[in-house]
């Protein structure tokens, strides 16, 4: 029953998202400015202004970070950064202050904070090459599909639940990771030096976080491709009914 409720809620959203869209670009939109079903135009909102401190605080995470100035104050840094992403949107909601710069930019922000807590950690050489390359080669794949899908729609695929869970666990163990605690005996199922925990070579909690958030985004960027497919399906089939 909870999936079905889930289901039909994520399918909601997807409705009214689009019709938002659509309304807007007619001039019939009905809903209050500022909520989701009518985004402002504004730029200087409250939910804004926390994004944007955001990425003033990411900014502060790499440099106290790769400088050895101060590891517990970088982690700081990014911890309150990463909470951001769940307050910009509840301030914007309950403030009725939503604006289509806000839902451009807080995807866009999350990758930031994403990539600087990955390349902090690569730079010290405290987490393996291949990690840092598949999560910033597979964000620009989405970005390349993202923007060819614009000749097709030009509202961008919906978030899925599925792609925050991964964004969650890999910013959960990349904090763990920054903090270098708790460090774990290595389970010693594989022999790869690539996969530290999973050999024989201890590593920290977090590493086993950033496996889970790597599977988990690794089945979102499945979903984003057979949607950004079905899309361009569903376009080209309107266009050819259309010129009928």
């Amino acid at each position: 029953m909870k999936d079905r409720l889930e289901h039909l809620r994520s399918t909601l959203k997807k409705v009214a998202d689009a019709d938002a869209a659509e309304h807007q670009e007619r001039g019939i939109a009905t809903d209050p400015v500022g909520t989701p079903g009518n985004p402002s135009q504004q730029i200087l909102t409250p939910a804004n202004v926390i994004t944007f401190c955001r990425l003033l605080l990411t900014i502060a995470f790499l440099i106290l970070f790769c400088d050895h100035v101060s590891r517990y104050a970088a982690l700081a840094c990014y911890a309150v950064a990463a909470g951001t992403d769940f307050l910009d949107g509840q301030v914007a909601r309950r403030t009725q202050t939503v604006s289509w710069l806000g839902k451009i930019m807080d995807p866009i922000m999350d990758r930031v904070l994403l990539f600087t807590g990955v390349l902090g950690l690569l730079i010290v050489g405290e987490l393996p090459v291949w990690v840092p390359v598949y999560v910033i080669g597979r964000d620009v794949y989405l970005a390349i599909g993202s923007v060819a899908l614009q000749k097709y729609r030009v509202r961008p695929v919906d978030v899925a639940y599925i792609g925050k869970a991964a964004t969650a666990f890999l910013m959960t163990g990349f904090c763990f990771c920054l903090l270098g605690l708790p460090e774990l005996e290595g389970l010693g199922i594989v022999d790869a030096e690539w996969l530290p925990g999973l050999n024989a070579s201890s590593a920290c909690l977090g590493i086993f976080l950033v496996y889970i958030g790597v599977i988990f985004s690794i089945i979102t960027a499945v979903h984003y491709t057979v949607e950004g497919i079905r899309i361009k399906k569903e376009a080209l089939a309107k266009r050819e009914e259309d010129a009928r």
